[in-house]
């Protein structure tokens, strides 16, 4: 059973949440306000963590920043009714997992909530596994910490850009498809999604390659989508 909270202070949409959450198999807790949800969020531990942006009191970024800066790595999906972009990066870049702009489709919803226990339990069997870190030339992933070095310098990553990155190095020399990634990392193919892909790849180049424009990383493969470098082709 997965221990969800939703911090959401629409009755209705966090009624409508809990109602297909339960059908998970969820055990639920609910807050109405920021510094009530903070509080839970930080007393004990959660799955995940359904979090709306605007909120009486804290707000929800100040709400996901300050979660994070307990080195709190519990998955946050941010819903709001805005669909200002501005906010949406800037959720992403404060720590949120994933963003779903009102009023969304139960589809898409349980797709993306499915897809953060999925990267959960991903990480779980990669500590099971035994999977800690993994080096490709200049390069380093440790998954334990999610953490990513550059040239021994720490790069920072939204939590979406390790996913994929994570993803990539594991399997080098494998080419994804964007559907392929969509499923593995969001949880869903719905046709139309796949500038999402296209966008974080770029952002994703821009903070890892010495010439985004011509990466040695991430590549593409024409037609197909993306592979990673294999690991002989980054070595001196």
């Amino acid at each position: 059973m997965k221990n969800v909270l939703i911090i959401e202070d629409d009755v209705n949409i966090a009624d409508l949440v809990e109602i297909h959450l339960k059908d998970l198999d969820c055990a639920l807790e609910r807050a109405e306000d920021g510094e009530p949800g903070l509080q839970k969020a930080l007393s004990q531990p959660f799955d995940l963590i359904i979090l709306d942006l605007m909120l009486p009191g804290l707000d929800g970024l100040e709400v996901c920043k300050r979660i994070r800066s307990q080195g709190n790595h519990t998955p946050i999906l941010m819903l709001t009714s805005k669909s200002d972009e501005f906010d949406k990066v800037l959720g992403l870049e404060l720590g949120a997992d994933d963003y779903l702009t009102k009023p969304f489709s139960i589809r898409e919803l349980i797709a993306r909530i499915k897809a953060l226990f999925r990267r959960v339990e991903l990480d779980a069997a990669a500590h099971a596994d035994g999977v800690e870190l993994v080096r490709h030339g200049e390069l380093e992933v440790n998954y334990v910490k999610r953490r990513v070095l550059l040239n021994g310098k720490a790069v920072e990553l939204t939590a979406k850009e390790f996913d994929l990155l994570a993803l990539f190095a594991q399997k080098p020399g494998r080419a994804f498809t964007r559907n392929e990634l969509l499923d593995a990392v969001w949880g869903y193919q719905f046709a139309g999604y796949e500038h999402t892909v296209n966008s974080h790849i770029n952002r994703l180049r821009a903070k890892i390659e010495k010439n985004p424009a011509n990466p040695v990383f991430i590549q593409t493969v024409w037609g197909v989508g993306y592979r990673f470098v294999e690991a002989e082709d980054t070595n001196p």
